[in-house]
């Protein structure tokens, strides 16, 4: 037990002795955006951050909508595998640091002088124990984990992400139900004016061209519902996508976009918003990994010190294999000196420094990705509002150009042309509308994500 003692002082003594590290000192680059945004932001509100999408998005067919996608996607489960893989990789390296141990046992039998002999013996050591003085494993163990905490980071990223895709999509799905309803009846009034039309040219009421451009804008509206047929089956095929099955019927039924509502979110500063991006974590915790292996790249040029040690017991009996005095301890220190190695530690230690150099890029780019979401999103949000406002006069004075192009023409007033052309008129306001009120709904998702909103734990692993 006391040459115990003594193997375990020596590896307590070597591990203290591997306290030197050869890792630049790490510095968070400064961010390349300006420190305001270009756009007004709320000032009042819960920050993204921190409110939970169920909070969030008031719509019950909605939660369900991204609850199953959240289970099934296939995408955010390889960002959940790609964690563990990390973090097995982490552990790996961590193990590294420490000394293998192991068991081994034996038996011989071999002639002599008086006849066989049998030998026994029993060792326990380890080998090629690569004692850290210069911080080569601990910087290749502080890279691993790094990159283990920069795919936590991207699993967070890859759920914001999805949950916007899944709310955006079905947004998009709403309006195309609402932009087919509205084509259906739009359909139906000009197929019932062409029919009019027709009546009046057969008995020499009216001319040819006005039967023409009623049919011309029968046949564009069954142009359109046909597109918007064509869009919805696209969508929902990308809804099913995402959510990783087929969309459940009952979570598709019809909902106008006039009664859904999203609140409003600060935006706070831009150094508040960076800092809980996950997407500009994760590059920062590579930038991170990017600096520890250059340590590791510096390590390589000077002498890598490895222990073989073993404490072991001999006996030509193996009932007396622990007994006795056959007991043993060896130690066998190796140095390895790089002399000439082509320039490969060199060209290594270049290697390691010019990904770090790319990994400050990519730093400094998903800042200023990111920076660009937010001020893209704050600029629709000051501006959907009043297009949208506008937007609804539109229709409105349309639809009284409508009625009294449609009694004027009753009264002989005016021409068959000048209804047709309300009727048009109208028909492509309210598509407009209904367009607006989609892209005012996106951008206030889009919005909710570039502030970091979305993330939340889940209860179990998808």
């Amino acid at each position: 037990m006391k040459r115990f003692r003594v193997a375990a002082a020596a590896g307590a003594i070597a591990a203290a002795l591997s306290g030197c590290s050869m890792m630049p000192s790490y510095e968070r680059p400064a961010a390349p955006v300006p420190g305001s945004w270009p756009a007004p932001v709320a000032a009042v509100g819960t920050p993204a951050a921190d409110l939970p999408w169920q909070q969030f998005f008031g719509d019950q067919r909605l939660r369900q909508l991204i609850e199953v996608a959240l289970r099934n996607n296939r995408d955010l489960r390889v960002a959940v595998l790609n964690i563990e893989q990390a973090r097995a990789q982490y552990d790996i390296r961590r193990a590294d640091r420490l000394p293998t141990v192991g068991v081994t046992a034996s038996g011989s039998r071999a002639p002599n002088g008086d006849g066989n002999k049998t030998t026994y013996s029993a060792d326990l050591g380890f080998s090629s124990w690569e004692i850290d003085l210069f911080g080569r494993v601990a910087s290749l163990s502080e890279a691993a984990l790094a990159q283990y905490l920069a795919t936590q980071e991207g699993r967070k990223a890859a759920q914001i992400s999805l949950v916007a895709s899944v709310a955006n999509t079905w947004l998009a799905l709403v309006a195309d139900e609402e932009l087919l309803e509205l084509t259906r009846q739009t359909l139906a009034t000009r197929e019932e004016s062409q029919r009019l039309v027709r009546l009046r040219f057969e008995n020499g009421v009216t001319s040819e061209l006005d039967l023409r451009q009623a049919q011309s804008l029968a046949e564009s509206a069954r142009v359109t519902l046909a597109q918007l047929a064509r869009q919805r089956a696209l969508d929902l095929d990308a809804l099913a996508l995402l959510l990783g099955q087929p969309v459940p019927a009952e979570l598709t039924g019809e909902t106008g976009l006039a009664s859904l509502t999203l609140p409003d979110v600060p935006a706070g500063t831009p150094s508040e918003v960076l800092a809980r991006r996950p997407d500009v974590r994760q590059a920062e915790q590579q930038l991170v990994a990017a600096n520890a292996n250059i340590g590791a790249a510096r390590a390589a040029f000077f002498p890598r010190i490895s222990l073989t040690a073993g404490l072991g017991t001999a006996s030509n009996e193996l009932s007396g294999l622990f007994k006795g005095g056959g007991w043993g301890f060896t130690a066998a220190p190796q140095l390895l000196q790089p002399i000439f190695d082509a320039g490969r530690n060199r060209a290594g230690l270049a290697s390691a420094t010019v990904s770090r150099d790319i990994a400050i890029a990519q730093y400094e780019r998903a800042i200023q990705i990111a920076f660009r979401e937010v001020a893209d999103a704050l600029a629709g949000r000051a501006t959907f509002g009043e297009q949208l406002r506008a937007q609804g006069q539109v229709v409105e004075a349309e639809a009284v150009r409508y009625r009294l192009s449609e009694l004027r023409y009753q009264n002989g007033v005016a021409s068959s042309l000048d209804l047709l052309d309300a009727q048009r008129s109208l028909f492509a306001a309210r598509q407009a509308l209904v367009q607006t009120r989609l892209q005012q709904l996106q951008n206030q998702v889009l919005l909710y994500r570039a502030l970091g909103g979305g993330w939340t734990a889940p209860s179990r692993e998808p």
